[in-house]
């Protein structure tokens, strides 16, 4: 298999694994119900600009990040918007 560089602003990724490693630890340090930290939520705001539906995901912008549960009781990220609105998506369609 070829590797896939993948870059993220300034977040340069030999290959899509690493990348993929990096926001899985990354979700997993957090519970359900935690507000991500600054640092963090600045790589997912680089991650979310790549999302294929980005511009409905970010909405009215960017307020925070924090972590919920999806669909079938699995972690993921949410995006929590200025007008208080919230989002879940997934890093890995950040990727593609």
């Amino acid at each position: 298999m070829v590797k896939k560089p993948i870059t993220l602003g300034h977040i340069k990724f030999d290959k899509k694994g690493d990348a993929l490693s990096l926001f899985k630890k990354m979700l997993n340090k957090y519970s359900p119900g935690d507000s991500v930290s600054a640092e963090d939520a600045e790589t997912l705001s680089l991650a979310l600009a790549n999302h294929p539906d980005a511009t409905q995901k970010i909405g009215s912008g960017i307020s925070s990040f924090s972590v919920g549960k999806a669909d079938f009781g699995t972690q993921c990220f949410w995006v929590n918007r200025t007008d208080g609105s919230t989002e879940r998506f997934s890093y890995i369609s950040c990727l593609k």
